[in-house]
């Protein structure tokens, strides 16, 4: 007897795992098939921002030859036609005496060497006091160059205005010449 259901027993269970198997089967398959489906996605927006970035770059560099073209017309305008052109950032900035231009000199080599710059870094480097060269950078503010203080720990920390220094390097405002000196 015992047989016999043993083997009506194994028999449904031998069914009801053909269908598991069957119906586990198609779900894997389904899985497969999203799957599938969302890589192709991927790929699609992969090629299509690949797309745009290389739109991108090629407008940048017409961006960039755009602003080459314009510079070189307004070079032209000055010395052709004696018109000086408005400058997008004007800054009214009085002549710096020798010492005051190496003072900025300082400041601005340093500034790319180190963020910033402390009064202790401008005396070490011009075998001056700290005092003379707090001094000489107030007179340096007072004709109207942008230096930005920020106090650390109590101490003053210098740092050029981007735009002032951006515009120094264009257009040489402070008319420094850097034959005269040694940086």
């Amino acid at each position: 007897m015992f047989s016999i259901f043993g083997k009506n027993f194994l028999r449904g269970f031998n069914l009801n795992l053909g269908r598991l198997n069957i119906s586990l089967r198609r779900e894997f398959a389904k899985i497969k098939q999203d799957l599938e489906e969302h890589l192709l996605a991927i790929n699609e927006n992969t090629n299509e921002i690949a797309a745009n970035y290389e739109y991108i770059c090629e407008m940048e560099s017409k961006l960039d030859r755009l602003s080459e073209r314009i510079d070189q017309i307004h070079l032209f305008l000055e010395s052709n036609l004696n018109v000086p052109l408005a400058r997008r950032n004007s800054f009214d900035v009085k002549r710096l005496n020798r010492r005051e231009q190496e003072v900025f000199l300082v400041i601005y080599t340093l500034e790319e060497e180190k963020g910033s710059v402390t009064y202790s870094d401008i005396a070490t480097k011009l075998n001056i006091s700290e005092q003379l060269a707090a001094n000489y950078v107030t007179s340096i503010i007072e004709k109207g160059v942008p230096i930005v203080k920020r106090y650390f720990n109590s101490k003053p920390h210098l740092r050029l205005d981007p735009k002032f220094k951006t515009l120094q390097v264009k257009e040489n405002i402070l008319q420094l010449s850097l034959n005269e000196f040694y940086y």
